[in-house]
């Protein structure tokens, strides 16, 4: 199995777009596309199981770097989903921490509680870094959370989130259409683009708001080393309602389809795409984007210079 990188990033520091009545996710309820029992049984079944956990340690890795660029001090940290286990690789040493997990922990520790990232229990300014990875793209009610999560951060607290975007498991998707032919059904949840992202963490209320995204292209040789994968990690299918039947032959198809896909080693290519968010919740001392207008020198009088060079 090869693990490949591609990196896109949108960048959006300066941005900001005020809130439509701030709580405007209050005025609507909207409606449970995913199923909260579901999402912590995927959890479960993956905490159970023994097999490689490179998503994770590589959301880990990439945690641990975004944070140990940062030189500002955090006292007391919110770590939402199963990256919780990797708190001891992500955090400094010595630092308070509160972990809130999708799953029943079973460890009798009074700092892990279980949770959905659109119901946070805590109230206004309780953590001065909150970091939320590898759900947020199975949340009902995705705005409403990055709002809630930028509501109990401290002013100038740190938000960092991951979720898998669009693009995720994009051949196994497309085996699995061509495998239904005329009974389509969904069987992988959709995710959201990058750009979606960068919009909602705007929308949230962040300051200096970043939204970037890597691919890791993974080798395999089998459909079924996929799916172990995507169980191994706790990311399947999460919607709400009743599960098509898929079929006696689906496994005969699915060996198919990806026969004629394959190269001439085997193997097919498979994406997770990482989609990363970062913002600041507000605060009177964060610098600021200078006033339209105010510089003080011509964009087209340097291009023309350098022309002239």
């Amino acid at each position: 199995m090869e693990n490949v990188a591609s990196p896109c990033h949108i960048r959006l520091v300066g941005q900001s777009i005020a809130l439509h009545k701030a709580q405007m996710h209050e005025d609507v309820t909207p409606p449970e596309i995913f199923d909260r029992h579901r999402r912590r049984s995927l959890r479960e079944r993956a905490h159970k199981r023994t097999g490689d956990m490179f998503l994770w340690n590589h959301i880990a890795q990439d945690l641990t770097e975004r944070l140990s660029a940062v030189t500002r001090v955090f006292e007391h940290a919110l770590i939402i989903g199963p990256i919780a286990r990797w708190q001891a690789d992500i955090l400094p040493p010595n630092m308070r921490y509160t972990l809130a997990t999708l799953r029943e922990d079973g460890t009798g520790d009074n700092c892990v509680i279980v949770l959905d990232e659109d119901r946070l229990p805590y109230a206004q300014g309780s953590f001065d870094l909150v970091i939320s990875a590898g759900t947020l793209d199975s949340v009902n009610d995705l705005p409403g959370a990055l709002i809630q999560i930028r509501r109990i951060l401290r002013p100038d607290g740190l938000f960092l989130g991951h979720m898998f975007g669009a693009g995720t498991l994009s051949t196994l998707k497309s085996m699995f259409l061509e495998s239904d032919a005329e009974r389509v059904a969904a069987h992988i949840h959709p995710q959201i683009d990058l750009r979606s992202a960068a919009d909602l963490i705007v929308r949230a209320g962040f300051n200096l708001p970043v939204a970037d995204q890597d691919n890791s292209l993974v080798r395999y040789g089998d459909w079924r080393a996929i799916i172990s994968d995507i169980r191994d990690a706790g990311v399947g299918n999460a919607l709400s309602g009743p599960r098509a039947f898929l079929g006696k032959d689906i496994a005969a198809r699915l060996d198919e389809i990806f026969a004629r896909r394959a190269d001439e080693h085997g193997k097919v290519t498979e994406c997770y795409a990482h989609v990363h968010l970062s913002g600041w919740a507000p605060s009177e001392n964060q610098p600021r984007p200078a006033k339209r207008g105010s510089a003080q020198v011509s964009l087209a009088d340097v291009l023309s210079k350098d022309r002239k060079i």
